[in-house]
Parts: structure tokens; sequence; C-alpha cells
């Protein structure tokens, strides 16, 4: 059965079509990706054994407004892309999995007839996935508290199954400190801000390493590949070390007591899955401040501890760090949490129940 997944634009929305492609695949099935141009993916899914799609779209402006001007034009453009694809590739089922490049591709398939899942990552959804949540057979939420903010049509069925991500492996913590060149003996605290980085985490990790802040723990930093080396001179061997992103993540992320990152979809989701006690530091510029609703979740769960951006005053934060990660009794209530709201097979439980779509088509 072939499955077409559309869905891209930014690694938040391409990771989890990617996920649930490698699902699919190995159930069986032929699998055929749908992004954009424009997006991250056209760089990302020549790597993917996966036959793809770019087509000509580009996102909303919400700040250069302006650029929205030539939409009438694009918005064509798109519909007719779109219709093509579906053309010549026929799928059973459509999958969108969020962003622009979604859009056009699951809404010509819905008034084609064809059966269309939604996967949507964060608890505040996207108004592409709002919009199209009315007339898909299902939608597949990343978080339980999206279904607020949902109208689904009234045969639209509802799933809560976690965000689709590629399931944590086994790495013993002892050993991955010793393959990234850091003490077993000492706390370790890993940072990121994505593979882009964040500035603002940047500025206040950096801030706290020039004052000797941090104490007797290991850093694992991930600055962002644009940002590696602005901060690469604060490396301390065997104590700090500075990439650009760590990959594969999974080894720090085993060799972690502490994981301080925004508050992206699937970081969230990651952390969840391998049970990381967290300090979740959103974007505040993302759209519709999905990220701190996302913190937000997690907060009032008692699975991760929430830091405003406007918050990362050196002294402040390092007491929080420095406080959080020596006390072993809140990290285990924390790393209980996140666990309890983990899915680690979410990609599969999600697969296997859009591929249920092609019993009712």
């Amino acid at each position: 059965m072939k499955i077409l997944i559309a869905g891209g634009g930014t690694g938040g929305h391409l990771m989890p079509a990617l996920a649930l492609a490698r699902v699919a695949a190995d159930l069986g099935h032929e699998v055929v990706l749908v992004g954009a141009t424009r997006g991250i993916e056209a760089q990302i899914l020549p790597r993917h054994p996966f036959r793809f799609h770019l087509l000509p779209l580009e996102p909303i402006y919400r700040r250069a407004w302006w650029r929205n001007l030539r939409w009438p034009v694009i918005a064509v453009r798109a519909w007719r892309a779109a219709g093509r694809v579906l053309s010549d590739e026929r799928p059973a089922i459509v999958v969108g999995t969020g962003g622009y490049a979604a859009g056009p591709v699951v809404w010509r398939a819905q008034n084609a007839g064809l059966p269309t899942a939604l996967q949507e990552q964060n608890a505040f959804p996207g108004i592409t996935q709002r919009i199209l949540s009315r007339r898909a057979q299902q939608v597949h939420l990343g978080f339980p508290e999206a279904r607020l903010r949902l109208s689904p049509g009234p045969h639209t069925k509802v799933f809560a199954f976690g965000n689709p991500i590629t399931p944590p492996g086994r790495v013993d913590r002892v050993a991955a400190r010793a393959e990234l060149g850091v003490s077993a003996d000492r706390r370790t605290l890993f940072v990121f801000g994505g593979s882009q980085g964040a500035r603002a985490l940047n500025e206040a990790v950096a801030r706290v390493l020039q004052r000797g802040l941090l104490g007797d723990v290991n850093l694992l930093w991930g600055t962002g590949t644009m940002h590696v080396d602005r901060y690469a001179p604060l490396a301390v061997p065997g104590r700090v070390v500075v990439r650009g992103f760590f990959d594969p993540i999974g080894t720090a992320y085993a060799a972690a007591h502490l994981v301080v990152a925004r508050a992206g979809a699937m970081t969230v989701s990651e952390l969840c899955a391998w049970g990381k006690p967290n300090v979740l530091v959103p974007l505040p510029t993302a759209a519709a401040d999905h990220q701190t609703f996302n913190a937000r979740a997690l907060a009032n769960a008692g699975a991760s501890v929430l830091v405003l951006e406007r918050e990362l005053e050196p002294e402040a934060f390092a007491k929080t760090i420095g406080g959080l990660i020596q006390d072993d009794k809140r990290l285990d209530a924390l790393a209980r949490s996140a666990r309890g709201r983990g899915h680690p097979n979410a990609a599969r439980t999600v697969m296997e129940k859009v591929l249920e779509l092609s019993q009712v088509a």
C-alpha cells in the first residue's frame, strides 16, 4: 500500500514525518514524502531512502506581512502542484504532520475523498492542523492538552499517543560520559537549543561559565551549528564539551543528570521518552507562543521546571541549575513524571492506527 506523508518547513514537522515513514516502510508499505523547496527537508530528504516531492510552497509571514501579498499566486501554484503529486502517486492514505508543506496536499486529498490523518506535535495546534482536522478521519496528538483547541469533525477520531520519535536506545551513562570525554565522577548537565541553537540560552550559559557559577559540574553544550565558533573557546578538556550539535543525541541524553533545552515539541517528546529531568526555556517568539504551552503542560504535570527567557539572569539561572542537579530526590521525581508522559513507541502506535484507514476507505 502506498502512503503519502506531507509535512516540513521546519525540523519539528519533518522529523515526525520521517519517524512515521520508517515505521510504515518496516511494515512493508511504500512511502512517499512531500515537503517544500524552501524547507529544511530540501537538505535532509536526499539523505534518506524514501522517494519525495518538493513543492513551491512558502509560509505565512507573521512579521514581514508584506511578503504575504504574493500569496494568491503562491496558493494557486501550490494547489496545482499538490494536485499533480496526488494524481501521479495515487496514495491509499495521506498523512499530514503540519507546517506549510502539509496544508495544500492534505486539503486536496480531502477534496478528492482520500482518507487523511493528521499528526499534531504541540500543545497548541498550528492553524493548518486546526483547519484540516474538521475533515480528517484521524488526528494524532503529541500533547493531550491540544484536544481542547481543536474542533474536529463529527466523524474524526482523536488519539493522544504522543509524538513519533526514534525510540531511546540503551546507552550506559558511564560509557556515554567516557565517549564524550567528561569525568564520570561529576554531575553532568546537557544544554542545547536545537540544531540552529538558541542565542539567549547560549549567552546565559556563557556568562555562567565566565563567572565560575557552574561549580564542579560537567557541561555538554550544544550551541547550534551557526554559533559553535563563538563559544568554542569556553571548552575545558574533561569538563566542558562545546559542539554545534550532538549527533547521535542519545549519547548526550544518556550521560546527563539534567537537561536544559528549548520547548519544541520533538525535544519535549524525546526528554519524556528518555525520562530525563529537565529545565525548559521556551522560545518566546515561536508561532502562537506554542513552546510556552508545551513547557507549561510539562511543568503542570511535574515533569519539567519552566524558566522563561527573561529569567535567564546568570546568578539566578546558575542557582536554579546548581540546586536542582545536586538534588537526587527532585531529579528522581522529575524523571518519573517525564517518563509517565513518554511515548517511546509512538511512531509505531500512530502508524498502525493510520493503516486502519485502508479498511474503511
